[in-house]
C-alpha cells in the first residue's frame, strides 16, 4: 500500500500529518493515552472500542524505525532527473513555531557538536489509507495528534545514539505557537496539556518547540510520517526480524486489537503486518503502552541491524522502491529537504554501531490516567543528552578545559550584565523573583550595571553564564569569578547580545550557586534502557491473547 494520494492539507491530509495543505514540497516552508494496568483510557490504538480517539503513546518506533531506514542505509538517484523526482516528493515545513529556542551545544574540543533530530508520528486518518489503517472512524476529520515523539541524539563524535521516547500522554505546558500558514497564535497552554496535542497547534514546529521547553534541548531537524508511510517504508524494506514468546493474536471479543496474528518465535514482518506489530497493545504482557514500546523498541533496534547488513537490499529496484516510497511518506524540516541532504545525514548515522546504541522511555510517572515526568530522572536523562553523554555507559566524561580569556575584563561597574531566571525544571516552576534578586545581589557586588530580564523564558539545570563574541568574553569570565564559578560556566553563544547570567535550577535561593557534587553520569533504571546490539529480545505475550 503505496503513500501516493495521502498528501491533503491540515484536517484533510495524511500525508505530513495532515499539516501540510498550503504547505510546498521541496524545501519551500509553508508561506490516548497510556494508564496504569486496568485504565485503557484510550482505547483507540488497537482498533476502536470506548471512547473514540486515537490510537496511544509510542508508536515513535514504528515509526521512527521505519524513518531510520532512509538515513541509516542512504539512497542514490538514477541520474539528474530522478533526483529531481525524488525531491519533488518530499514536503518540508517550518522546525520551530515556539518563541524561544534552547541554546545550542558548546563544540567539543575537536570543533564537533551533536545532533538532535525528533522523529513524530501523526495519527491524521483523513485519507482512506490511514482511516483504513488507523481504524476509529469517529476521528476522521479531527486534528491530528502527535502519537508518536521520539528524540535521536547522535553524540558529537559520532560514536553513539541516543534515543528518547515520551509517551503520548505526557501532561506539560505546550509553549505560545505561530501558525505561518494562516498567522494563527495559539496561545501557551496549561501545565496538564497532553504532549501529542502539539502538532495541531501549527504543525510539527510546535511539537519541536514543546520538546525544547520541557528539555532545554537544542533540535537540528525533525521527521514526521503517517501510518499509510509506516505501511509503504516496510513494505520497501522487505521484512524485519521480531520475537515473541508464544503465538499471538491480538484481538479480544469486544473486536478490539491490532489483529497481529503470529506464531511463537522469530518472524520476518513488512507493511500492514509491521505496523500491526508497532501499534499492538492488546496481547503482550501487561497489556499498556509500556509494553507497546517495548515492542517499538524491538522493532527499530532489529531494522537498523537489518539496514546495515543490507539484508534483502541489494536490488537496484529495491533500493529506488524504498527511495520512493521514504521520500513520498516523509515530512521535514527544510535543512534537511532533500535527498541529498538525507544521504548526508544517513552517512552520519552509519558511524555509530547498533553496540553503542541506546533505547531508552523518559522516565514518568502516573497522573491519574495520563502520565508526568517523573522527578529527577527525566531531568537527568535530559540532562545526559543536553551534555552529550553516552547512554550505554561507556562513554567518559571529559572535564571541561579552564581556560583564561585574552581579552582583559572591564571594570566590574561598567559591565552591562542580564539576569534571567532559569530555574523552572520539568517538575517544578520557576522560582519566583530570582532575576530581580540576583541583579540585586550583583549589584552588591559591584556589578552595578546588572538588570533583570524577565522578558526570557528559559531553563538551566547549572547556573550559566554567556556572551556573545569574544570581546566580551573576559568581562563574563569576571563575573563567574566574583561568585565563584568555574570557567566551565561560561559559554559563547548566539542567543544572547550582551554578557548574560541564567540563574539555574542550582540558584534557587541563596546568594551564591550551589556548588556543583560530583553529577552521577548513569543512566537512570526508569528508563528502560535497551541496547541495539540485544538480538535476544523477545515479547512475553500474554496468556490471554495466546493460540
Amino acid at each position: 500500500m503505496g503513500a501516493d494520494g495521502v498528501r491533503a492539507g491540515r484536517g484533510a491530509g495524511a500525508k505530513g500529518a495532515g499539516t501540510g495543505g498550503s504547505r510546498a514540497k521541496n524545501g519551500t516552508a509553508k508561506g490516548g493515552t497510556s494508564g496504569p494496568p486496568g485504565k485503557g483510557a484510550r482505547g483507540g490504538g488497537d482498533g476502536g472500542g470506548g471512547k473514540p480517539r486515537r490510537p496511544r503513546k509510542r508508536r515513535v518506533l514504528r515509526w521512527s524505525a521505519i524513518v531510520l531506514s532512509v538515513l541509516i542505509l542512504g539512497t542514490a538517484g538514477a541520474g539528474y532527473l530522478y533526483y529531481q523526482h525524488l525531491n519533488s516528493n518530499l514536503e518540508t515545513d517550518d522546525l520551530n513555531l515556539g518563541d524561544h529556542r534552547a541554546p545550542e551545544p558548546t563544540p567539543n574540543s575537536a570543533g564537533q557538536t551533536p545532533l538532535n533530530i525528533l522523529l513524530i508520528g501523526s495519527d491524521a486518518r483523513d485519507s482512506k489509507e490511514n482511516q483504513k489503517l488507523g481504524g476509529a472512524k469517529e476521528t476522521f476529520g479531527g486534528p491530528p495528534l502527535a502519537d508518536v515523539q521520539m528524540l535521536l541524539h547522535l553524540s558529537a563524535d559520532r560514536s553513539n545514539m541516543s534515543v528518547i521516547s515520551m509517551p503520548r500522554d505526557t501532561l506539560l505546558t505546550i509553549p505560545k505557537c505561530t501558525d505561518p500558514d494562516d498567522g494563527k497564535v495559539y496561545p501557551e497552554s496549561g501545565p496538564r496539556t497532553m504532549t501529542n496535542e502539539s502538532l495541531g497547534r501549527g504543525g510539527p514546529g510546535c511539537t519541536v518547540a514543546t520538546w525544547e521547553k520541557l528539555t532545554n534541548i537544542h533540535i537540528n531537524h525533525f521527521m514526521m510520517v503517517d501510518f499509510a508511510g509506516v505501511v509503504s517504508m516496510a513494505d520497501a524494506i522487505g521484512g524485519v526480524p521480531v520475537c515473541v514468546d508464544k503465538n499471538i493474536h491480538s484481538r479480544t471479543s469486544e473486536g478490539k486489537g491490532s489483529g497481529l496474528k503470529l506464531e511463537k518465535g522469530t518472524t520476518n514482518i513488512k507493511g500492514e503486518q509491521a505496523l500491526q506489530w508497532l501499534r499492538t497493545r492488546y496481547g503482550f504482557e501487561g497489556g499498556t503502552d509500556i509494553s507497546r514500546a517495548k515492542a517499538q523498541h524491538m522493532y527499530m533496534n532489529s531494522l537498523v541491524r537489518t539496514l546495515r547488513e543490507n539484508t534483502g537490499l541489494t536490488s537496484p529496484n529495491r533500493l529506488r522502491k524504498l527511495a520512493e516510497n521514504a521520500t513520498r511518506a516523509l515530512k521535514v524540516d527544510p535543512g534537511i529537504g532533500s535527498p541529498l541532504k538525507l544521504i548526508g545525514l544517513g552517512n552520519e548515522l552509519k558511524k555509530v554501531s547498533p553496540e553503542r546504541t541506546t533505547m531508552t522511555t523518559m522516565p514518568f510517572e502516573y497522573s491519574g490516567a495520563r502520565v508526568v515526568p517523573k522527578p529527577g530522572d527525566a531531568e537527568q536523562l535530559f540532562r545526559l543528552v543536553r551534555d552529550d553523554i553516552a547512554l550505554d555507559g561507556k562513554g567518559k566524561r571529559k572535564p571541561a578545559e579552564e581556560k583564561l580569556s585574552d581579552d582583559p575584563a572591564a571594570p566590574d561597574g561598567e559591565i552591562a550584565l542580564q539576569v534571567q531566571n532559569g530555574t523552572r525544571t520539568a517538575t517544578e516552576p520557576a522560582a519566583g523573583g530570582r532575576a530581580s534578586a540576583v541583579a540585586q545581589e550583583l549589584a552588591g557586588l559591584g556589578f552595578v550595571k546588572a538588570a533583570p530580564d524577565t522578558s526570557a523564558s528559559v531553563t538551566e539545570d547549572r547556573t550559566v553564564i554567556r556572551y556573545p563574541s569574544v570581546d566580551l568574553e573576559g568581562d563574563a569570565q569576571r563575573v563567574a569569578k566574583s561568585l565563584g564559578m568555574p570557567l566551565s560556566s561560561v559559554k559563547k553563544s548566539t542567543d544572547v547580545s550582551g554578557v548574560t547570567l541564567v540563574v539555574g535550577a542550582d540558584w534557587r535561593e541563596g546568594d551564591k550557586p550551589k556548588k556543583a557534587a560530583k553529577q552521577d553520569d548513569s543512566t537512570p533504571d526508569s528508563a528502560d534502557a535497551l541496547s541495539g546490539s540485544d538480538k535476544k529480545a523477545c515479547m512475553k505475550v500474554d496468556p490471554n491473547f495466546t493460540w
